[in-house]
């Protein structure tokens, strides 16, 4: 088993982490040391990430020489059965203005555009955590064939729904930002809705699978 590094973060919170690269099993590892922390007396908030575990706690309720201590006994405990969270299938349409990077990706993988497509739609993903921003997933599972640099100038404005790639991973904007990844499509779903309960569709676990739509229709905006 991989040796978990804890650090404190000031006087409140612990930074758990491993090594890259991330993979399933260990993300896994953090969901389940979560699920455990949660109980520890003490314990105020755990914020999930790629490769690692922020734990808020109380330090007028436990001592962080002993919650340390708490941490790696129960990372070594045995990974339980972990079942996946919902199948959840997200429609994308490709290319276009609301793809704008699809060719660049292409030329970068010396792929096809359609090949490029057929690659993104045919893996199923997990989503490791969420971050960025409110319902951003971070995905896991894009095909190796796939990985692309961001762009050496990220963009000043990206709309909502659109579908990028950083890297080893694929992910969807729920919001209008500015960012970085190379944009393939864009989806109409909406990813994050603060009065609804839960607010982002996704949540760590789930498998996601993105679905082509035609693109012989009016894009929703044009990039700026």
């Amino acid at each position: 088993m991989t040796t978990l590094a804890v650090h404190p973060l000031g006087e409140a919170a612990l930074c758990c982490t491993l090594p890259p690269p991330a993979s399933l099993a260990q993300q896994q590892r953090f969901w389940q040391l979560a699920a455990d922390l949660a109980k520890v007396a003490g314990v105020q908030g755990l914020v999930p990430g790629m490769n690692n575990l922020t734990l808020l706690f109380d330090p007028l309720q436990t001592e962080v020489a002993d919650l340390e201590d708490t941490v790696r006994a129960l990372w070594g405990r045995p990974l339980r059965a972990h079942r996946l969270g919902r199948r959840i299938d997200i429609p994308v349409r490709y290319g276009g203005v609301d793809g704008p990077d699809l060719a660049n990706v292409a030329a970068h993988c010396g792929l096809s555009t359609d090949e490029v497509v057929r690659r993104h739609t045919a893996a199923e993903y997990v989503v490791y955590f969420i971050g960025f921003q409110p319902g951003f997933a971070y995905l896991g599972g894009l095909d190796e064939s796939l990985h692309t640099p961001r762009r050496a100038e990220p963009r000043v404005g990206v709309p909502a729904g659109s579908v990028g790639i950083g890297g080893a991973q694929t992910g969807i904007y729920p919001l209008a930002t500015p960012g970085g990844w190379q944009l393939i499509g864009r989806t109409a779903l909406s990813l994050f809705a603060p009065l609804s309960e839960p607010p982002t569709l996704l949540a760590p676990g789930d498998r996601v699978r993105f679905v082509p739509e035609p693109t012989d229709r009016v894009a929703m905006t044009e990039l700026p």
